[in-house]
């Protein structure tokens, strides 16, 4: 009988970064290990598995690869070292990632030995289309620059409401950007991708929720940029994060992938919310997560005229009844077939419809949604405190927040695509999680999408006191992502060999 196919056994333990413990004396070790060496034979069933995937380490020693191998050509030239975590009990090797090293700077490596870094998950190396994605949690970044260590902490429930909605979220965006005509976009780096920011975005929702991720009993993942034509992005997120009970090398989650372009994801938040809400069942929690490489073809070229706009990351929204941050207390959704934005199928870039992208697209679906919403729940613009659009550039959702009647102090904390550029899937949420980051209690917030092809989906959230209860437990808001000092500016080339990645 053949063994499984080994990109399968590596990313079932490197992707978590598992270890073995011996319960007897402590030692561990860096591979599932039926004995300790230490205990000999009465180690024997003694052995616990344990992970390093929210842990902080030290870099103890590093070098510099100047020739990388033919699978990382494409890093160019990067710092690999031995990272040791628990005070020195276990050491790992590891690649330091997000470090673009220039020949005409010279790097110390003796000013990084002894920083603290924290795991990241990543793209292993470079591999053919046709080869399954490898990735590993063996990537690390510096715990004091753009990405903080934070702790996870299954916090226990306290209250439990009426109406479902949202209890932690988390936001994932990468370090480097690029300025151009008056906007910042963020940039992947080279072993990122819309999986990558789907993992990233789901674990700082687990952190910020404190919810026992073995609860969560779905997960969806709205993308329109999956790295696969035909594998869901899902399973690798249910896996990666532990999501439902951990039966053997299964977990007991339902995993699907959703595709309505950059609609994706909040068009399963009704979803999520019905589910826990449901009556009868065992699923606790849902989590959906919008997550893109936004696409676009080179200046130039047809459909280059998008690549002015897109960016790069995601966010993730964890759904229950207990402890529950915003409410979801309606919804309402329109669709209609108007093709003003496709890529069709082997297509490496999608296409648009030029000014019909405006009218009778995106304008109408959202102020549609918006107003009927409004409408349905007799509420009007000056009873919401925050409007969150679909932002794929920095003037329509100017306009439309406008023509509804909103005014400035309500949308200019959700317009976050001078920051980051237009994410797709997970622009909208973005948004919502910049709103989510300042709101005070007992707020409305409508949110309203924006899918091309077409639709809109609108939700009225209120908050509630635990919206800042849970905000110290949350590091990585917008607003650092967008202002960290850290940020790494890049050019055009850069930009685009960045965005095509391994």
């Amino acid at each position: 009988m053949s063994s499984e196919p080994i990109e399968r056994r590596v990313s079932y333990l490197g992707d978590r970064l598992k270890i073995s413990r011996c319960t007897i004396c402590g030692k561990e070790y860096f591979e599932v290990r039926d004995y300790c060496s230490n205990c000999g034979r009465k180690s024997y069933e003694k052995m616990a598995l344990a992970d390093l995937f929210f842990d902080k380490g030290t870099l103890e020693l590093c070098t510099l690869v100047n020739e990388p191998t033919n699978k990382f050509t494409k890093l160019e030239s990067y710092v690999y070292g031995v990272i040791s975590f628990h005070n020195g009990k276990i050491r790992v090797p590891g690649r330091l990632t997000d470090q673009i090293i220039k020949d005409d700077k010279p790097l110390d490596l003796t000013s990084l030995e002894g920083k603290e870094v924290v795991p990241r998950f990543r793209r292993r190396y470079m591999v053919n289309k046709s080869d399954v994605i490898p990735t590993i949690s063996l990537a690390f970044t510096f715990a004091d620059e753009y990405y903080p260590h934070q702790e996870y902490k299954v916090i226990h429930p306290t209250k439990e409401y009426k109406l479902p909605g949202i209890v932690g979220y988390g936001v994932y965006s990468s370090s480097f950007r690029i300025q151009e005509g008056g906007i910042e976009r963020a940039v992947p780096y080279i072993d990122e991708d819309s999986m990558t920011a789907a993992v990233e975005s789901g674990k700082l929702a687990l952190i910020h929720a404190g919810v026992d991720s073995a609860c969560v009993g779905k997960v969806y993942v709205g993308s329109e940029s999956n790295p696969y034509a035909v594998k869901p992005i899902a399973s690798k997120v249910a896996q990666v994060l532990k999501l439902g009970k951990e039966d053997e090398d299964t977990q007991s989650v339902d995993a699907v992938d959703t595709e309505f372009a950059c609609k994706a994801a909040t068009s399963m938040f009704k979803d999520a919310a019905a589910l826990v809400n449901y009556p009868n069942t065992d699923v606790e929690y849902t989590m959906v997560i919008g997550s893109d490489n936004s696409q676009a073809a080179p200046r130039g070229c047809p459909g280059g005229e998008l690549d002015l706009f897109v960016g790069y990351g995601g966010a993730a929204f964890l759904f229950g009844k207990k402890d529950v941050i915003a409410e979801i207390e309606g919804w309402y959704s329109c669709t209609s077939d108007t093709p003003d934005f496709w890529r069709r199928d082997g297509e490496p870039f999608p296409m648009h419809g030029g000014r019909f992208t405006g009218d009778p697209a995106y304008f109408k679906h959202v102020r549609k949604a918006a107003v009927k919403l409004m409408d349905k729940l007799h509420l009007k613009p000056s009873d919401i405190n925050y409007f969150v659009p679909h932002q794929p550039n920095p003037a329509f959702p100017t306009k439309v927040a406008k023509d509804i009647g909103f005014k400035e102090e309500q949308y200019k904390s959700a317009l976050i695509v001078n920051k980051f550029g237009n994410t797709y899937s997970g622009c909208s949420p973005m948004g919502l999680a910049a709103v989510l980051d300042v709101a005070k209690p007992e707020e409305l917030i409508l949110v309203v999408s924006y899918g091309s092809g077409a639709g809109s989906d609108s939700y009225v959230l209120r908050t509630t006191s635990q919206l800042l209860e849970k905000r110290e437990r949350q590091k990585m808001t917008v607003r650092y992502q967008a202002e960290n000092p850290h940020i790494k500016y890049v050019d055009y080339t850069t930009y685009r060999r960045l965005k095509l990645g391994m």
